[in-house]
């Protein structure tokens, strides 16, 4: 179950596009993190259950973020964690899941990757719970 969603971007514009898509899909506690350090702060005192992140960020970029918040748990995956990035790189996605990252998509207008992407997850996260019964 997600209760809580911390989007990571520096785009104000990026940001009320995914907040409006995500709440259109039933996600209504939000909070967001212009920049990466803020973000990993965000993560310690919100504990969301979600992570959206962007891949380049003022501060820093989403991989150093994704391992910063992994550390900070414990190298356990207690959140889920969706990087959005302008274009697919392959060399980026196996990146991604080497520091943690659940999903890697791009950023569209309309949030469809993303939205794809956190059910996606979210039915293997089910998955596994009900492997483990």
């Amino acid at each position: 179950m997600i209760d809580k969603v911390l989007i990571i971007d520096d785009n104000e514009q990026d940001r009320r596009i995914i907040i409006r898509y995500l709440k259109r899909n039933g996600y209504e506690n939000i909070v967001t993190a212009d920049c990466g350090n803020e973000g990993v702060k965000m993560v310690k005192e919100e504990n969301p259950d979600l992570v959206v992140l962007d891949t380049v960020l003022p501060d820093t970029i989403g991989f150093d973020v994704c391992k910063r918040i992994r550390e900070e748990d414990g190298g356990e995956k207690k959140r889920i964690i969706i990087m959005q990035t302008g274009g697919i790189d392959s060399v980026d996605a196996i990146r991604a899941k080497e520091v943690g990252v659940d999903e890697y998509c791009v950023k569209t207008s309309d949030c469809g990757p993303l939205l794809e992407a956190i059910e996606k997850v979210k039915k293997a996260k089910k998955s596994e719970k009900n492997v483990r019964k």
